[in-house]
């Protein structure tokens, strides 16, 4: 019942945030929904990791396709918790501007509504049900992306909705591939998760794989794997950043998650080679975007490729086995959403203090607000692996498991590419934050600075630190420790990618 009842929170909120009240109204809702989802939430991955996996008991309508094992449970639990940071952030960050009351309800009901599809992909078993609730998600959030109204979000909103259906029409057409291969197992299961696994063994190899591509490729998309990346990088820095610690920090997850959940079914079935694409599509990932960080533009850009750059880290980690890397992936998830999302509240601290994207028109940001400075410093050492972060703990551990499966070449290209995307971050963070600006330099977007250039120091809004707070517990102590019920929650996350958990 409380998978439920996560699910129809979102929905009611959508419904009493479009009440005109006053303009409290809408972000305390939003706040208070997203507070009790964690709350539900933390409790279904306690039960998940002491119990095993929770099925819905009722077996009416589209009930029955509800279930919630160790992967999802986790999965569940990260939305949640951005959901949640994300949502308090945007007291502040939306106050900000000069926004009507009708265009904030506005904003607050396509949050929740994206809260709700986001929600809804790990609880739902079926495989087209899933499909349906990812769509929602692109529509969703595209509103989010273009809500600033400009010419550039508009138009990353446009090229965002167009590439992602392209990808979901080629990820339909994979998943009807998948469930005619199941037909002509002669299985009598239904067509979910588990019983893709159990008939997969009888299923047809070139139909199986055929379909494996065609989703791996359109999901990809979503996901934002190279070559099919190019929206991302536009929707992510375009969008508010509460909604880009979202997108980011979790959606990316959630949509690569519907991928990993294929890999117990090829598993299953004879020379498959799913995990030879993984890899391959990994480390095209994981260069591609490291050698563009060295580049970049616009720091909301470069958070923006990190992603691209850990999407493919930890495809690349699926790739490498996952009975010795899966737990070393499963934290990878974790460590690259919370922090993330983390990276996104920074990014968004600092527009707030000068308000402009271009990295080449920040300089000395420590002084103008040192709590926007420091926690750029913070974010950007996170986020590229530097210790004693969660991000370095994931990373080392794949890395070891690389080399544990003697994939020599794999293991060093990965190492390589971190480090230069650790490079070209930290490069670009370090002139921002305690950089000065040489003579003779002029300002990239000198029509959007504000006041503060003037060396007036910046006042964040207390939401915004509250979230940046909250979100930077779980980036550090995860560094250190890890609870024993989140460590059991990470085993059987993993243990799903290699066996039917029952």
């Amino acid at each position: 019942m409380s998978v439920l009842i996560i699910l129809l929170l979102p929905l009611i909120a959508t419904v009493l945030v479009c009440i005109p009240f006053k303009r409290f109204w809408a972000p305390s809702v939003t706040v208070v929904s997203s507070v009790v989802v964690l709350v539900l939430a933390t409790r279904v991955a306690w039960l998940t990791s002491s119990g095993g996996s929770i099925t819905s008991d009722l077996k009416i309508g589209m009930l029955k396709w509800i279930a919630v094992d160790g992967l999802s449970a986790l999965i569940l639990l990260l939305i949640s918790f951005v959901g949640t940071t994300a949502a308090i952030y945007s007291i502040g960050y939306m106050a900000h501007g000069n926004i009507t009351a009708g265009k904030l309800r506005l904003y607050y009901a396509n949050y929740n509504l994206f809260v709700f599809s986001m929600l809804a992909i790990p609880v739902l078993a079926e495989p087209t049900l899933v499909w349906i609730v990812v769509e929602l998600t692109t529509l969703c959030s595209a509103l989010l992306v273009s809500f600033e109204n400009t010419r550039e979000a508009l138009e990353a909103a446009w090229k965002y909705v167009v590439l992602s259906l392209m990808g979901a029409g080629m990820a339909l057409f994979g998943f009807l591939v998948l469930f005619a291969a199941m037909q002509a197992s002669g299985s009598t299961g239904a067509y979910t998760w588990s019983g893709l696994v159990a008939a997969a063994p009888l299923m047809p190899p070139v139909l199986l794989q055929t379909a494996f591509l065609l989703i791996l490729i359109g999901l990809g998309t979503k996901v934002g794997l190279v070559p099919m990346h190019t929206w991302l990088p536009d929707a992510h820095s375009q969008a508010p950043s509460p909604v880009c610690a979202l997108l980011s920090g979790i959606e990316t997850t959630a949509i690569l998650y519907v991928i990993l959940r294929l890999f117990p079914v090829m598993q299953a079935a004879p020379n498959s080679h799913a995990e030879t694409w993984a890899i391959v599509l990994g480390l095209i990932s994981v260069g591609t975007a490291a050698f563009i960080l060295l580049q970049v533009r616009d720091y909301k850009r470069m958070f923006a490729f990190s992603t691209v750059e850990h999407m493919g880290v930890i495809l690349t980690a699926v790739g490498l086995g996952v009975s010795v890397a899966g737990y070393s992936a499963m934290m990878q998830i974790v460590s690259h959403c919370v922090t993330k999302s983390f990276c996104f509240f920074a990014a968004g601290a600092v527009l707030l203090t000068v308000d402009t994207r271009q990295i080449a028109s920040v300089r000395g940001l420590i002084r103008k607000s040192p709590i926007a400075g420091a926690a750029l410093v913070f974010g950007g050492l996170a986020i590229t692996g530097a210790p004693p972060f969660a991000v370095f703990l994931s990373e080392f551990s794949i890395l070891k498991a690389g080399l544990m499966q003697k994939e020599y070449l794999v293991t060093a290209l990965l190492a390589i590419f971190i480090v230069i995307a650790f490079f070209g971050i930290m490069l670009h963070i370090n002139r921002m934050v305690f950089g000065t600006r040489e003579n003779g330099e002029t300002e990239t977007n000198s029509n959007h600075l504000s006041e503060n250039e003037n060396g007036k120091r910046s006042h964040l809004p207390f939401s915004c630190r509250l979230a940046l707070l909250i979100a930077a517990i779980p980036v550090l102590v995860l560094g250190f420790y890890i609870p024993q019920p989140l460590q059991d929650l990470l085993t059987q996350a993993a243990d799903v990618l290699t066996k039917q958990t029952p």
